[in-house]
């Protein structure tokens, strides 16, 4: 993967940029303004992150795989520790499906039906590969979403979600706590 150097990287207009950002040269950005990016994010070819009015926030050591977008006008928020796997996809807007109103963006907004709402991953939060997640989800704490999934509704801490839509099937371990503080202890002394 080549990566963009890190004056390409600030000179795209990011609201934020931390330090040792990795960025594909083959990832794509809409709303560069509405997406700040903590310290340690690697996104990789072909993602598309398009941020509406109410941006993308992505926290610290936060990993996007190949072909993951995070779309819409709700605010989108990775927090820290999250893995996006390939072929991820987040929405924050969503079109009305019933037949009323008209769809795509070549139509006039007074023809359609948009919702918005806000995604929110907390820390430590993996999103196996293919999986969708949907407007108005909050994915708490450690929260493991397994391959192919639909996730519709939010999900509670530290369990593993998987199916269409997405159910909790299990408890998942906590034991990459103690393995977050060792890290964050070696990288306070560096």
């Amino acid at each position: 993967m080549a990566t963009l150097s890190r004056t390409a990287i600030e000179q795209m207009g990011f609201a934020i940029v931390g330090d040792n950002v990795q960025i594909s040269d083959r990832a794509s950005f809409y709303g560069v303004s509405q997406i700040a990016l903590g310290s340690n994010v690697r996104i990789d070819d072909f993602c598309v992150l398009s941020a509406g009015v109410g941006g993308i926030t992505i926290g610290k050591h936060v990993h996007i795989a190949v072909y993951s977008s995070l779309i819409g006008a709700g605010q989108i928020t990775l927090s820290e520790f999250c893995n996006i796997s390939s072929r991820v996809a987040i929405y924050s807007s969503n079109d009305d499906y019933s037949g009323a109103t008209m769809t795509n963006p070549t139509v006039p907004s007074e023809y359609k039906a948009v919702t918005h709402a806000d995604v929110f991953l907390g820390r430590h939060v993996i999103v196996g590969s293919g999986s969708v997640i949907l407007p108005g989800v909050t994915l708490e704490d450690g929260v493991a979403v397994g391959a192919l999934s639909l996730v519709t509704k939010s999900c509670k801490a530290f369990g593993i979600y998987a199916g269409n839509p997405a159910r909790r099937v299990k408890e998942r371990k906590r034991d990459l706590l103690s393995l977050e503080q060792a890290l964050l202890s070696r990288l306070a002394q560096t």
